[in-house]
């Protein structure tokens, strides 16, 4: 086929096809692993029902961060509580914990929030260079001349005074452009509140709630926090989310629920 063509058109040709192979071969590497962002604390499901269920039911209340390497990039999913928080906070920073891999804060390409509340914000200040993704309705909230109840706002100053990157969320965020992070749209639980989806290779496809639900007991049964932001909005996202866990087949991970610690290899160790 080749040979009808001119010859410089058949080089042209030859060059792509021979190119093909290697650009497969260049798919950056995906890995997920959880780092520990707080120190558990025993905790009343029943809290996070507003049906009364599970009012005598007490789990391990835990904190977790992840750490999504993609190639050369990095994704942080979540910063968790400040060193400062007292009882709660972790008994090693985020920083900390990188250093045992080998990464430096400047490494981290993008820094995803579940939400405003500062177990999941504690660290955020920590990585400057980094461009936060952040649902709009919770940025909204914390930019707000009165911001909403509950909005951890001091951390977030480096990037309302402009000095840093950030990118205010309406809807979903394919992070690195194709498919293998996505940034769900998942609000109730704050007005901007975003779940996130990895698709690995080896282990499948890997659903992190935030804190669209916070036990076991109440994903399975929808139960939604008296003081989530929207109860309406709550349940329409929990339905996305469990649509889309049985279509994708995947792991979801509660975030806050000490029983899903090991869905993922302890840290340093990752998932791939």
């Amino acid at each position: 086929m080749l040979s009808k063509l001119p010859l410089s058109i058949a080089l042209s040709c030859a060059a792509a096809f021979t190119a093909m192979p290697a650009a497969a071969q260049t798919t950056p590497e995906l890995t997920l692993a959880r780092l520990d962002c707080g120190t558990a604390v025993l905790n009343d499901v029943g809290r996070f029902n507003d049906a009364w269920a599970y009012n005598d039911l007490k789990v391990m209340f835990t904190f977790s961060c992840y750490l999504i390497k993609h190639g050369d990039d990095y994704l942080l999913w979540d910063t968790g509580h400040a060193m400062t928080a007292g009882a709660p906070a972790p008994r090693l920073s985020i920083v900390d914990q990188l250093a045992q891999i080998n990464v430096k804060p400047e490494q981290i390409k993008f820094v995803g929030i579940s939400h405003y509340h500062a177990d999941h914000t504690g660290q955020v200040a920590s990585f400057p260079g980094a461009t936060v993704l952040i649902g709009k309705g919770d940025w909204d909230g914390i930019t707000a001349p009165k911001p909403n109840v509950g909005a951890n706002v001091a951390p977030f100053t480096h990037w309302i005074s402009g000095g840093g990157k950030l990118e205010a969320l309406a809807g979903d965020k394919d992070v690195f452009g194709d498919g293998t992070a996505v940034v769900i749209n998942t609000p109730g639980h704050t007005p901007g509140h975003h779940s996130l989806l990895v698709r690995l290779k080896g282990m499948g496809n890997v659903l992190l709630s935030g804190d669209l639900t916070h036990f076991h007991e109440n994903y399975e049964n929808n139960g939604v926090p008296g003081f989530n932001y929207h109860r309406g909005d709550s349940l329409a996202s929990l339905d996305r989310f469990k649509k889309a866990a049985a279509n994708l087949k995947a792991t979801v991970i509660i975030q806050h629920d000490v029983r899903d610690i090991n869905k993922l290899p302890a840290w340093p160790a990752s998932a791939k």
